[in-house]
This record gives structure tokens, C-alpha cells and sequence, in this order.
């Protein structure tokens, strides 16, 4: 009659693993653990790290501070201000946006402050001949035509 065949597996030490792997680290990774070495000491030249462990010692309180400060009107309204400005700009045109950039750059973009005399009436009228000023103008009627459409759906100033 058959014999079943002994298996002996010899006693794994997770520790020992972890003891030869960790005598064989600096070894392998020595570049590594000299850059971690100098970014850790740069954190602790600026004060990093003793920031980094006042603000867990205080964690609760900072915690609360922020909840306090974003449950107030101002920061709920700022908070959808943004969402608001974020919509605007995507709905922009960049094409558009860099033509109001570059016309801004161009008007007022010089270090010193412009120097622009006001024109005289027939200079004045003299300018709608241009038809890019006719152009802006146009589009500057229709967004206040827009805006004011806008105010009176929402009941805005009065």
C-alpha cells in the first residue's frame, strides 16, 4: 500500500523577511533615501515639519475654524460666485477672450499711465466711420440689452 509523502515546509519569520529586506534597502535604493534624506532636512530648515505637526496637534480646531468660516453668507456666496465665474469663462469663446486680451494689452498694457486726450466732437464722430468701432459698439448695446433683460427676469436693481 502507498505511503503518502511527507511535506515539511520549514517555519516562515515574517520578521526576518522584513529585517533582511530591510538591510538590503539602502543598498537598492540608496539614491532615494540620500534625496529623501535632503528634501527632510530642507522641510525641517524652513519649519515645514513644525508646521506640518502644529496643525495636527490643532487638528480639531482648525477643522472647526474652516467648517465656522465656509457656513457663513459671505463664503457661500463666494463659493458660488465661483461656480458662476467658472460657467462664464467656459461659455466664452477663447478666440473672443484673446481678442478683448490683446485689445486691453494694447490700450492699456503700457507701464506708464496712458496719456489720452479727450477727443473733440467732430474726432469724435469722425471714429464711427471705423467699422471695428461700430463693431464693439454693437456688441457692447447687446450685452447690455442682455444684462438688463437679465436684471428684470430676476426682479435685480430697480
Amino acid at each position: 500500500m502507498a505511503r503518502p509523502i511527507a511535506l515539511e515546509l520549514p517555519a516562515r519569520d515574517p520578521r526576518e523577511e522584513l529585517r533582511r529586506r530591510l538591510e538590503q534597502a539602502p543598498v537598492k535604493h540608496v539614491e532615494a533615501l540620500l534625496d529623501s534624506y535632503e528634501l527632510l532636512q530642507q522641510l525641517h530648515d524652513h519649519g515645514v515639519l513644525e508646521l506640518v505637526r502644529g496643525a495636527l496637534s490643532a487638528s480639531d480646531k482648525l477643522i472647526q475654524t474652516a467648517v465656522d468660516a465656509a457656513k457663513s453668507d459671505e463664503s457661500i456666496r463666494a463659493i458660488r460666485n465661483a461656480v458662476i465665474l467658472g460657467k462664464v469663462l467656459g461659455a466664452i469663446n477663447p478666440d473672443v477672450l484673446q481678442s478683448v486680451a490683446t485689445a486691453a494689452a494694447d490700450t492699456l498694457g503700457c507701464y506708464e499711465k496712458p496719456v489720452i486726450e479727450p477727443p473733440n466732437l467732430f474726432s469724435l464722430l469722425c471714429q464711427f466711420r471705423h467699422k471695428e468701432l461700430r463693431r464693439s459698439i454693437a456688441l457692447i448695446n447687446r450685452f447690455l440689452e442682455k444684462l438688463g433683460g437679465q436684471m428684470n427676469l430676476r426682479g435685480g436693481c430697480k
